[in-house]
């Protein structure tokens, strides 16, 4: 039965710089890298290739000694020219050289066969193998599913509304048979339904509501309305010891080219935008792209972040960083490093705040206003206080202010009774952003899974 969700509670925040909807021409990085880093939980990876050697796209580069079967995968074919380790060796990035045509680059094959006729186990093992597994995330943690592992069902959101986020229907427009053909495998992997979640507020028939074997949800309403994890609250909470998956729209569909073409395919599109974008647009790339050739000549010349993803969750990285694995967007945005006369007391209508006693004036304008933020905080961390504004942003049946302090507090009953087996980063940051005490409540609630996890 599908379900038909209006959510009451959000905050959109409208940043100027949207990309506009067309792809540009470019070259293609030279350097691409896979980087652990990404992938929350990963613990002692093992490299399984050397700087020097040669790979194919889908040539498998390391695993995890606590997930050995999950292989994670060169996004390009080319050399491998850096291993780069942190402190104490921690290893941070492989970086490929790419080949010269790239756009003709060699493809590791996989041998496939009809999916209606293959077991599960078989479907395992090829993804495991090909490089598409760390696509498949588990509720609760956040972390890379284990293969071993039956969810009760698994979910797919098809649309984004952080912000600047890419336009899910127009990156994806033309994979509608590989999404199929992904969705078709993942309801081999669930002992329930696999759920796919569309908007509503679109104001257009979704390019994602035709599909078969899946629940059609749709859901409507402010940011995180997109969250995966609004919908399976809604739709199948996660209790304690309950286990849900989900899978990116872009994973869905890299999952269904594995099964229609043999073949590991990282190719992405992303978007480009921010304030400090000449000109935002979207651009063809592969996972994992060096962002330079991006932005060459297409930034303002004053001092910028750039965020691999979005405002609220994305990674800083440098002007010659790579894109995250999950990430389809680059942001650019001023950096707040200037101290600001009389701050949030100075009358204006230009700030962005959900607080309607700041900013004064800022409420009044209207809703589609885009506004230019910088990465100042307009404040500093002090005391816990109570606002109430967590739950007037989070759709869903959680306090969040009490969760935080029970997870602050070490406590593993407040926390599971207070809903934390539902959350992850992306589900806080909306209340990180309206936190007038400044914590790093992404943070907090990560330490909160680790300890429920390690418990």
């Amino acid at each position: 039965m599908s379900h038909t969700i209006k959510l009451k509670k959000g905050f959109d925040i409208n940043l100027s710089g949207k990309a506009e909807k067309k792809l540009a021409e470019c070259d293609q990085p030279k350097t691409f890298a896979l980087k652990p880093t990404d992938f929350v939980g990963i613990q002692r990876p093992k490299v399984l290739v050397s700087e020097g050697d040669t790979v194919k796209a889908g040539t498998p580069l390391l695993f995890c000694k606590m997930l050995e079967d999950v292989k994670y995968c060169s996004p390009v074919s080319g050399e491998i020219i850096e291993i780069k380790r942190g402190e104490k060796r921690k290893l941070l990035e492989i970086i490929i050289l790419a080949d010269e045509k790239i756009v003709s680059e060699e493809y590791k094959k996989f041998s496939i066969s009809d999916i209606q006729k293959t077991e599960k186990q078989e479907i395992v093992d090829l993804m495991l193998k090909s490089g598409v597994w760390p696509n498949i995330i588990q509720r609760p943690y956040g972390v890379v599913a284990n293969p071993e592992e039956t969810p009760k069902s698994i979910f797919v959101s098809t649309f984004d509304t952080n912000p600047l986020a890419a336009d899910i229907s127009f990156t994806l427009k033309g994979d509608e048979n590989s999404f199929q053909a992904g969705i078709n495998v993942l309801t081999k992997l669930t002992s329930g339904k696999v759920n796919v979640g569309i908007n509503s507020n679109a104001g257009q028939v979704s390019m994602f509501s035709a599909i078969k074997n899946a629940e059609i949800n749709t859901i409507s309403g402010k940011h995180p309305a997109g969250n995966v994890g609004v919908h399976i609250h809604h739709i199948d909470p996660v209790a304690k010891g309950d286990l849900v998956w989900t899978v990116s729209a872009y994973g869905v569909v890299q999952i269904g080219k594995l099964f229609l073409e043999g073949k590991y395919d990282a190719t992405k599109i992303i978007a480009l935008a921010g304030s400090e974008v000449k000109t935002p647009q979207y651009y063809k790339t592969f996972t994992g792209a060096c962002i330079n050739k991006f932005i060459d000549n297409n930034v303002s010349e004053q001092e910028v972040r750039f965020i691999s993803g979005n405002v609220l969750t994305g990674e800083k990285i440098k002007s010659d960083g790579y894109l995250g694995f999950y990430h389809d967007q680059v942001t650019v945005i001023p950096e707040g490093n200037q101290s600001e006369f009389l701050g949030w007391i100075l009358p204006t209508i230009n700030k962005l705040s959900f607080h309607k006693a700041f900013g004064l004036l800022s409420f009044l304008n209207s809703k589609e206003k885009e506004y230019v933020i910088d990465t100042n905080l307009k404040g500093e961390h002090r005391a816990f206080v109570q606002t109430g504004m967590f739950e007037k942003v989070t759709p869903m049946d959680i306090l969040p202010t009490y969760l935080i302090k029970a997870i602050l507090a070490e406590d593993y009953d407040e926390m599971e009774g207070l809903g934390i087996y539902e959350m992850i980063e992306e589900d806080i940051a909306l209340c990180e952003f309206v936190d007038v005490s400044k914590n790093n409540l992404q943070k907090i609630l990560r330490d909160g899974l680790t300890l429920i996890k390690n418990s």
